[in-house]
C-alpha cells in the first residue's frame, strides 16, 4: 500500500486542480478588470466634467443674452436718443432703466451687474449702485466682442476681485468713446465660479479648477494652491484640444490629468486624480484574494458554499438590479438581504435608484416648466402697438359725430383685446384666431379706408388647435411694412391648405415687398432662430411653431404674385401636438 495515493492526497490534488484554474481566471479576469476600471474613470472624469461645465456655459450663455435683451428695449433707446430734454422726464427715465436692469440682473442665479454706458454723457447707469462712470473701462473693453477676463481689484461692494466682462456697443463696430452712443456690459466676479467648483468638489476626490494659459487659475476655497499651481506650468507647455487627458508624476505622485474647454469663456475646466488612489483599492483586493486563497485550501468546501451563499447569489442579485436600471426601468430595486457587508452595498444601491429615479422625473419636468415659460414668453411679447391710433380714430370720429364707425371700431376693438389679454389659454382654434384678424383688419380699415382683405380656409382646419396670436403678427407686419408705405388699394389675402402630413396657412399682400438683400437677411435670421432688428412679428410667429410642433414647423417667406410679401405657416400633422389638434 506504500506510495498509493491516500483519499486525503486526492482530495488535495483535486482542491488544487480546481482552484488552479480559478487562480488562473482571477489573474486574467483582474487584469482586464484594471484596464475596464481605468477606461471607465478616465470616461466618468470626463462626462462629470462635461456635465458641469455644460451647467457653467448654460448660466454663461445666459447672462450673455441679458445686453442683447436690453438693447431691443424700447425705454433704452427713447433714453439713450435724448427724445426727453426736460430734467424730470430724464430723472425718470434714468430710474426706470436703473429699475430695468436690476431685475434683470436678479433674474440669474449668479451675482451680476448690468451697466448702461453713455460715453457722451459721461454717464452710467447699472444694477450695481456703487458703479461710477470710467472712461478707461469703456475704452478697454469696447474693442472685446466676447468674454474677457478682467483681473482689475476695484473697490465695488459687489465685485471687489476678478471678473469675467462681456458687452455690446451702438453702433456696433465702434470701438472708441467718441464713436460710442451706448455700451451695455453684463459682468460677474469669479466667486460664481468658485462657489459652483465647490459644490461639485463636495463629497469627490477631485480637486477641479479653470485654466488658461497666461492667467491665475479659478478653482474652490479649498483648491491646493501649491499644486495647482506646478499643474498650471505643466499645462503651459501643452498643445491642449478641447477636451482629452494627460498623464504625468508631480511631486513625486502619477497623476492623470483631465480637462474640457468652455465654449463660452474659452477656458479649461481641469481636474487631477491620483493613478495610486485610483488603483489602491484594487491592489488591496488582490493582496486580501492571495492571502484567502491560502485559507480556502483547507476550508473549500465550506468556502464554496460561504462564497455562493454570500457572494454569488448578492451579485447577481445586484447584477440584474443594474441590468433593470440599464433598460431603463428606474423603479428596479433590491429587496433581499444576505445580512452581511452586501446588505450596506443594496440599500445604497436602493437609494441611488431612487435618486436617478427622482433626478430624471425632477429634469423631465423642469423642461416641461421651461418649455411652457418659453411659450408664455413669446406670447406675451405681442403687444398691440396700434391702440393709440385706434382710440385717437374714436376720438376724431366721435367729434365729427360718426355714430357708426365709433361704434364699429369700438365693438372690434373690444373683441381684439379681449382675445388677445386671454392668458389662461396657451392654444386656441383657427377659427378664433381667424376672428381675431378678422377684427384686426377691420380696424385698420375704418382707420385707412381702402384696405380689402379675402379669408379662404377650409372648413375642415377651423377647428384646429394653433398657438393665440399666431397669426396676427404676420397680418400687423403685412400692414405696418407692406401697405402702409404703398399708396391706393391695399389687398391682403389669407388661405389655408391641409396635405397628407402637414397643414399650411399663406398669408400674402400687394404691398412694397422686400428688397432682395433684406429678404436674404430675413430668411437667414429665420434659419438660425434669431431675432431680427426689424420684422419681430415674423420672427416671434416662427419661434412658436418650433416650439409647440417641433422639428419641421416653421415660416416659409416668399414673393407673392400680389406683388408684396407671402408668408407660409407650415407644421406636420404627425408631430405630438398636430396629432391631439386632429382628434380635437
Amino acid at each position: 500500500m506504500t506510495g498509493k495515493p491516500t483519499i486525503f492526497s486526492k482530495v488535495i490534488v483535486l482542491i488544487v486542480l480546481l482552484l488552479t484554474p480559478v487562480l488562473i481566471l482571477y489573474i486574467y479576469t483582474n487584469k482586464v478588470s484594471m484596464d475596464v476600471v481605468r477606461d471607465q474613470i478616465e470616461s466618468s472624469s470626463i462626462s462629470q466634467l462635461s456635465f458641469f461645465l455644460q451647467q457653467l456655459d448654460t448660466t454663461v450663455e445666459q447672462l450673455a443674452m441679458f445686453p442683447g435683451i436690453l438693447s431691443s428695449d424700447p425705454y433704452l433707446s427713447e433714453f439713450v436718443d435724448h427724445r426727453s430734454d426736460k430734467p424730470y422726464d430724464r430723472l425718470k427715465e434714468q430710474t426706470r432703466l436703473m429699475q430695468k436692469l436690476s431685475l434683470q440682473s436678479v433674474s440669474s442665479a449668479w451675482t451680476n451687474d448690468l451697466t448702461l454706458y453713455l460715453p457722451g454723457d459721461r454717464m452710467v447707469i447699472s444694477s450695481n449702485i456703487f458703479k461710477d462712470y470710467s472712461s478707461e473701462d469703456v475704452n478697454k473693453f469696447a474693442p472685446l466682442t466676447n468674454w474677457s477676463y478682467d483681473a482689475t481689484v476695484r473697490g465695488d461692494a459687489r465685485t471687489p476681485g476678478a471678473r469675467f466682462v462681456r458687452q455690446i456697443v451702438d453702433p456696433v463696430h465702434a470701438t472708441q468713446a467718441s464713436e460710442i452712443n451706448a455700451m451695455i456690459q453684463v459682468s460677474f466676479p469669479v466667486t460664481n465660479v468658485s462657489s459652483m467648483l465647490d459644490q461639485v468638489k463636495t463629497g469627490g476626490k477631485g480637486d477641479p479648477f479653470l485654466y488658461r494659459n497666461g492667467f491665475p487659475p479659478i478653482g474652490s476655497k479649498t483648491m491646493n494652491d501649491s499644486f495647482v499651481k506646478d499643474l498650471n506650468s505643466l499645462l503651459d507647455g501643452q498643445v491642449m484640444q478641447d477636451s482629452g487627458r494627460l498623464v504625468t508624476t508631480l511631486a513625486g505622485r502619477e497623476v492623470k490629468i483631465y480637462y474640457v474647454k468652455s465654449k463660452q469663456l474659452g477656458w479649461y475646466l481641469v481636474d487631477y486624480v491620483p493613478v495610486a488612489s485610483i488603483l489602491a483599492p484594487i491592489r488591496e483586493t488582490n493582496a486580501f484574494f492571495y492571502t484567502t486563497l491560502g485559507m480556502l485550501l483547507a476550508m473549500s468546501l465550506l468556502a464554496a458554499y460561504l462564497l455562493y451563499r454570500n457572494v454569488q447569489k448578492p451579485i447577481g442579485k445586484l447584477v440584474r438590479g443594474v441590468q433593470l436600471l440599464k433598460k431603463g426601468d428606474l423603479s428596479a430595486r433590491i429587496s433581499y438581504r444576505p445580512h452581511n457587508e452586501f446588505d450596506f452595498l443594496f440599500e445604497r444601491f436602493n437609494e441611488m435608484a431612487e435618486q436617478i429615479q427622482d433626478l430624471v422625473q425632477r429634469v423631465y419636468a423642469e423642461k416641461i416648466r421651461l418649455h411652457e415659460a418659453t411659450l408664455k414668453q413669446l406670447q406675451a411679447q405681442i403687444n398691440p402697438h396700434f391702440l393709440y391710433n385706434s382710440l385717437f380714430f374714436i376720438v376724431n370720429t366721435a367729434l365729427l359725430q360718426d355714430t357708426k364707425s365709433v361704434v364699429a371700431m369700438a365693438q372690434n376693438l373690444a373683441e381684439y383685446y379681449r382675445y388677445t389679454t386671454r392668458m389662461e389659454d396657451r392654444t386656441a382654434p383657427l377659427r378664433e384666431e381667424l376672428k381675431l384678424v378678422d377684427n384686426y383688419l377691420t380696424i385698420h380699415n375704418l382707420r385707412l379706408q381702402r384696405l380689402h382683405y379675402e379669408i379662404g380656409v377650409p372648413e375642415a382646419m377651423l377647428d384646429l388647435q394653433l398657438p393665440r396670436l399666431l397669426l396676427q403678427p404676420i397680418v400687423e407686419n403685412a400692414i405696418v411694412h407692406g401697405i402702409e408705405n404703398k399708396p391706393g388699394e391695399g389687398i391682403i389675402r389669407i388661405t389655408g391648405v391641409i396635405y397628407d402630413e402637414s397643414c399650411e396657412i399663406v398669408v400674402e399682400d400687394n404691398g412694397v415687398g422686400m428688397a432682395d438683400e433684406t429678404f436674404a437677411q430675413m430668411e437667414r435670421q429665420l434659419v438660425l432662430q434669431r431675432e431680427a432688428s426689424s420684422g419681430f412679428g415674423v420672427w416671434n410667429v416662427n419661434q412658436r411653431l418650433h416650439y409647440v410642433f417641433g422639428e419641421g414647423a416653421g415660416l416659409r417667406l416668399s414673393h407673392s404674385p400680389l406683388g408684396g410679401l407671402r408668408v407660409t405657416l407650415t407644421w406636420r400633422r404627425d408631430s405630438a401636438h398636430g396629432t391631439a389638434i386632429d382628434r380635437g
